[in-house]
């Protein structure tokens, strides 16, 4: 017999978990379906985590609306509730004559959102904001900014099941039928079960038409298609010059190759635009050259050499080692997402990653050091903190570069073991403090070593 829910809301990413929270707020039953074995695996771990003011969408149309109402609401959520954040603001740059006219009816098309606070800036005024700035006029966008995109999801997750909401990991949605009775979905994972609801939310993601598609019942002409477009983005190997973000006028498919910052004032270029037939992520470096002629329309300085390819969500099968031999089975993992916290001393950088297997690596409370290599093969060689927190587990562990370009974890303690991977703890031993160049991720079949050492207890 199947178990009936007031609400589900399949897919735990920014969307879903904002409905989610939501529906809980107003004293509704609510389930959170997802998939994955973790929050924000999918789309919501791969953006720019810009705060838009609402500027291009068309006067009148709901994204319009509704970018500027949640840009009002997001800076003072973000206040309550300690999410990582900054309103650095945004110039919008004119680098030929021809585009000044774009930046007045930009201007325009902002007012008539209800964004009133842009500024028609001279290309004088533009270049004593930002030294390295090449353009002949720009438009500055005070109430744009950046956000930790991760720390925004937990906060929702978090209010969600305050409220009562429940989270439901490895739980994809496999099939379904509208009934008179509500609305029926089959759920896969370790634990099939049929589940009936009176309301559901289908904030799948790239995977909501094809879950449409799998509810009988549900009308075929009510299914947008799938164009999948890719947006490739590339890091900057060294301190970026700009504090504020720097985007092109827009082009036809996108607002153009632009400059955006993460909170740790690491700065990343993009996106393009790649049409793709089916959904990959893998990011190839040599379009990395048609980014250097786009960039330097607005920044001509940009050295040659410095753009590094970014890719979230890269997968990875991490083999632990002890000593020199595999301490246990490899565990297949993923990447989830690297995200800077607000530290512009240590510029440490959060590796989030999801494994699929939980067998133990250390004994409880054993100490270890663990290294792996600082950059891909072929690959330039960046020097990078990263703080990894491993799922499930909210204290930090952080890494440091050594000499011999390893990143190593210090005196590491593994707290608890979950069903998505290990709890640890530790800190940097002496309390160094390191400045990050830039950004690598960690490859598929890379090795990790894990060196036990004497545990105190």
């Amino acid at each position: 017999m199947a178990e009936k829910i007031d609400c589900i809301v399949i897919g735990a990413g920014v969307v879903g978990l904002a409905v989610a929270r939501e529906l809980a707020l107003a004293g509704r039953e609510v389930v959170v379906l997802e998939a994955a074995g973790a929050i924000g695996t999918e789309t919501s771990s791969r953006n720019s985590e810009v705060i838009h003011a609402g500027i291009y969408y068309p006067p009148g149309s709901a994204k319009a609306a509704l970018c500027v109402e949640g840009r009002t609401l997001l800076y003072p959520y973000c206040e309550a509730h300690g999410v990582a954040h900054r309103r650095c603001g945004k110039l919008i740059v004119a680098t030929a004559a021809a585009q000044v006219a774009q930046l007045h009816r930009i201007l325009a098309q902002a007012a008539a959102n209800g964004v009133h606070d842009l500024r028609l800036l001279t290309a004088a005024e533009a270049q004593a904001t930002e030294p390295e700035l090449r353009c002949v006029a720009a438009l500055y966008s005070p109430s744009t900014g950046i956000i930790d995109s991760h720390g925004l999801m937990l906060a929702l997750q978090g209010e969600a099941e305050d409220r009562g909401a429940m989270l439901a990991l490895h739980s994809p949605v496999t099939g379904g039928a509208i009934e008179a009775t509500g609305i029926m979905l089959d759920v896969g994972g370790t634990e099939p079960m049929r589940i009936v609801a009176c309301t559901v939310v289908n904030s799948a993601g790239l995977m909501a038409q094809r879950l449409a598609a799998a509810l009988r019942g549900f009308p075929p002409d009510k299914i947008p298609p799938c164009h999948y477009a890719k947006g490739n983005y590339y890091t900057l190997a060294g301190r970026s010059p700009f504090t504020h973000l720097i985007y092109p006028v827009p082009e036809a498919a996108g607002l153009g190759v632009h400059l955006t910052l993460d909170l740790a004032g690491q700065a990343r270029f993009g996106p393009d635009v790649e049409w793709i037939e089916r959904i990959e992520y893998s990011v190839d470096p040599r379009r990395a050259e048609r980014f250097y002629a786009a960039i330097r329309r607005y920044w001509p300085g940009l050295p040659e050499g410095e753009l590094a390819g970014f890719k979230l969500g890269q997968a990875a099968a991490v083999t632990f080692w002890a000593g020199s031999v595999p301490a246990v089975k490899p565990l297949e993992g993923r990447l989830r997402e690297v995200s800077p916290v607000a530290d512009p001393v240590t510029r440490t950088f959060a590796a989030r990653v999801s494994l699929k297997d939980a067998d133990p690596l250390l004994p409880l409370g054993m100490t270890a050091t663990v290294s792996f290599p600082s950059g891909a093969a072929g690959a330039r060689k960046l020097i990078v903190p990263l703080t990894a927190i491993f799922q499930q587990g909210n204290q930090p562990a952080v890494w440091r570069v050594g000499a011999d370009n390893t990143v190593s974890l210090q005196a590491v303690s593994v707290a608890a073991y979950t069903d998505a991977g290990a709890v640890v703890t530790g800190g940097l031993a002496g309390g160094e403090q390191i400045v990050a160049a830039g950004v690598n991720l960690l490859t598929a079949g890379e090795k990790v070593r894990v060196s036990p050492q004497a545990t105190s207890q």
